[in-house]
């Protein structure tokens, strides 16, 4: 494989950034992930931290060096992490549990996957075209779809989701694929902080007239100065596909020297408030929940033998 990649994420006006994401890959897959920790529950930061390291540390035990089946590693994985926060919020005795958004996608071969939960988007860019994109898990997207059909009269807030990672019920979990990628695909997997402010149209146009590495500091900028002083959290990951992008101008990764179990991942810290810097969780938590992380992988491969 052959790609460019290029992230960022902001603060904005919020007191914490809730928001994390990362990437793995091995000489033959890859997988890139972002999560947005929810407000109005207890600590977003480590419900995003916890889903996202469950999703690694899944992909270093599936993927030798190929997923055998990208969409269902990428629903189990995602609800194997909302698992996890509920045995957080079990063992921290929380009255309510941490919670999350979560979007992911898997590039192997020349194709890619993805799966979501809540509101943190996906696009698909080809040249100017924008080929596909998430549908959220809000009541204001449902009641858009189905407006189409019927007449709907009042419209819901946009934040309000009807599903996630730490939710009493079982999140929801969409999965697309598998669709085959061209030469300079442009990927951009984003919290709703991005998506909030700037239009699809925007972030689109960036996209398909920018290198990704002018294009996704171009669109966080705007999602800030848009949103103003109380602008949530931006964070946004984006990937360019067989890229022959400049590597001073964006990180160009090739994996075809690669072993079959060599494994590369950026998803262990956690992501600072500004481009570049980076705030390490304290070391006990991240040895605890990778504790829990193999716990629950060692749990879920005696189910299936059984």
């Amino acid at each position: 494989m052959r790609f460019s990649v290029y992230q960022v994420s902001r603060k904005g006006g919020r007191e914490k950034n809730e928001d994390r994401m990362g990437y793995c890959y091995t000489r033959d897959s890859g997988l890139f992930a972002l999560a947005d920790g929810m407000g109005g529950h207890p600590e977003g930061e480590i419900a995003s931290q916890l889903a996202l390291q469950t999703l690694a540390a899944m992909f270093q035990r599936d993927a030798k060096p190929v997923l055998k089946d990208p969409l269902r590693f990428l629903h189990d994985a995602i609800i194997a992490g909302h698992h996890q926060l509920i045995r957080y919020a079990t063992e921290k005795a929380l009255i309510d549990t941490p919670r999350t958004t979560i979007v992911a996608c898997v590039l192997q071969g020349n194709t890619a996957y993805w799966a979501h939960c809540g509101d943190s988007r996906l696009y698909l860019v080809r040249g100017d075209k924008l080929v596909a994109r998430t549908r959220d898990h809000s009541y204001s997207e449902l009641q858009e779809t189905m407006s189409q059909v019927v007449p709907m009269g009042e419209r819901f807030n946009r934040n309000v989701l009807f599903t996630c990672l730490g939710s009493p019920g079982k999140p929801v979990v969409d999965t697309v694929g598998p669709l085959i990628l061209h030469e300079a695909d442009r990927l951009l997997l984003c919290s709703d902080g991005l998506w909030g402010t700037v239009t699809d149209e925007t972030i689109t146009q960036q996209l398909a007239t920018r290198s990704i590495s002018d294009a996704v500091p171009e669109l966080v900028e705007q999602a800030l100065r848009n949103g103003g002083a109380k602008s949530d959290n931006v964070t946004v990951l984006s990937v360019e596909w067989e890229s022959a992008e400049d590597i001073e101008t964006a990180k160009a990764i090739s994996t075809e020297t690669l072993g079959d179990e060599v494994f590369a991942s950026t998803i262990q810290a956690s992501v600072g408030s500004g481009p570049g810097e980076a705030e390490e969780m304290d070391e006990a938590e991240i040895e605890r929940s990778i504790r829990e992380i193999n716990e629950a992988i060692r749990r879920s491969s005696q189910q299936k033998r059984s």
